[in-house]
């Protein structure tokens, strides 16, 4: 399949707020609850990035986006991972998404 890192992440940020909408923010304690809202943020702008990443016009911006965009994704793995650590993404769910952001920045260049 060739479809773009915009497709792509848009995607897995839907799949990301499906599982993240079943939680009640009120009900965790302030960490978990700051680590969701980050993740949140950091997956929307990942988002934004690959959106910005698309619509380069010249190859060294598009480079300058894809650097961006790349250390997004890194954030985004790292909620992840912060987050599983409160048994909010299971093991399975944790390398799924790994592997989807993962696939994304390959795509990033």
């Amino acid at each position: 399949m060739n479809e773009s890192p915009f497709l792509l992440i848009k995607a897995l940020e839907i799949q990301l707020t499906e599982k993240l909408r079943s939680l009640d923010l009120f009900a965790l304690d302030k960490g978990e609850q700051k680590l969701v809202l980050l993740l949140r943020r950091d997956m929307t702008d990942a988002r934004l990035d690959a959106r910005d990443y698309e619509l380069s016009e010249t190859r060294a911006e598009q480079l300058k986006k894809a650097k961006a965009g790349k250390n997004q994704i890194e954030k985004v793995r790292k909620g992840i991972l912060a987050v599983s650590e409160y048994n909010v993404f299971s093991a399975i769910d944790v390398a799924q998404l790994t592997a989807q952001l993962e696939r994304i920045s390959l795509r990033l260049v």
